[in-house]
């Protein structure tokens, strides 16, 4: 037996089977009595929903009629309205959905049941608990379902599964308010340390002092995009930036190369660094002073902090799973992607 749930995505309407007891006997995480609780509360008392708006969407109620009913509730106050019985069977009638929703005999005996507001937060806390179980439980699921599907690459299932878990956790994060003052704090921290580094830089150095004065270095979360017509040099300066954070001041950085391998890329860095032009590296036609001066100059870039992946029409999920892991593992710092045209947006969803 299925419990039919049904959510709204870009206009439609998609049908998700949630099964209400799995091939073992466990019984999907809900608690009912809780989500009548904050319905009525809810209709009892408008103020309260401030209490509970940040930590409950309708999808987050495991009974279809009180996911109908939050709905309500939830685009009565959006618009200002009055919330109480009435206000919400009138809502539920202008959608089509009381009957859906139970009737006013199930509103009015949700509404009886309720005398006040009090621990609505608490109760609103479980219920949002139960939703992300009963999330996890799908995606679980789901994942196991791919795992036997000889078709699916395992590599391309363990980077969606990975994504995917990341957004449910990103869904389900709750920020609180901050008071100022230790925000205050912070800032004279960030003040500070910028005081300390070379030119009074409150973000990372690109190397190119100029740039530096106007940026303030590259500050974290910035996306950069260096435009220009073709064969202007756009790769050309951004490797000179990556070689220069990363080789002169050993911050850690990654190259996503969509259009050229990796042997291309390292080579133009190789030009770079030992200022020999391109055409000679390539044809190798190098006199042997100047093959004295490539080896001298590109060993600076041995063991330098530099990362580099050539998936060609890497996609935006596939990006942000490496990314982490970049992150997670080296301590990544700044992200280079030549170039983003070639990203491909699709993938980003499990279903």
């Amino acid at each position: 037996m299925a419990e039919t749930s049904r959510k709204k995505h870009s206009g439609t309407t998609k049908i998700v089977e949630v099964p209400q007891v799995d091939q073992y006997g466990h019984k999907q995480p809900q608690s009912l009595d809780m989500e009548v609780a904050v319905l009525g509360a809810l209709m009892v008392e408008q103020e309260s929903y401030g209490l509970v708006a940040e930590l409950l969407k309708p999808e987050s109620f495991y009974d279809h009629r009180h996911q109908l009913i939050y709905q309500a509730i939830q685009t009565l106050n959006a618009e200002q309205k009055p919330v109480d019985i009435m206000t919400v069977i009138n809502q539920l009638e202008s959608t089509d959905n009381l009957e859906a929703a139970g009737g006013e005999v199930y509103l009015m005996q949700i509404n009886t049941q309720v005398a006040s507001s009090a621990h609505i937060e608490y109760h609103a806390k479980i219920i949002a608990q139960k939703s992300l179980q009963r999330q996890l439980i799908t995606f679980a699921s789901l994942v196991q379902t791919k795992a036997f599907d000889a078709t699916i690459d395992v590599a391309d299932l363990m980077q969606e599964a990975e994504s995917t878990l990341f957004s449910i956790a990103q869904k389900n994060m709750k920020k609180d308010f901050t008071q100022i003052d230790p925000i205050i704090s912070q800032v004279y921290e960030l003040i500070q340390k910028a005081q300390a580094k070379e030119g009074g830089l409150s973000g990372l150095p690109t190397g190119f002092q100029e740039l530096d004065k106007i940026t303030n270095g590259w500050q974290n979360s910035d996306l950069i995009i260096i435009a220009a017509r073709p064969s202007m040099g756009k790769t050309a300066f951004a490797l000179s930036m990556i070689k220069r954070m990363a080789v002169d001041y050993k911050i850690p950085c990654a190259m996503f190369s969509l259009e050229m391998s990796n042997q291309q890329l390292v080579q133009r860095l190789m030009v770079n660094v030992s200022e020999l032009s391109g055409e000679k590296l390539r044809s190798g036609q190098l006199l042997p002073y100047e093959w004295g001066q490539l080896d001298k100059r590109v060993r600076q870039l041995y063991n330098a902090p530099i990362y580099i992946d050539d998936t060609p029409s890497l996609s935006v999920f596939e990006l942000q799973t490496k990314a982490r892991r970049l992150v997670r593992e080296y301590g990544i710092k700044a992200i280079m992607i030549d170039y983003l045209q070639l990203m491909q947006a699709s993938g980003l969803n499990m279903a």
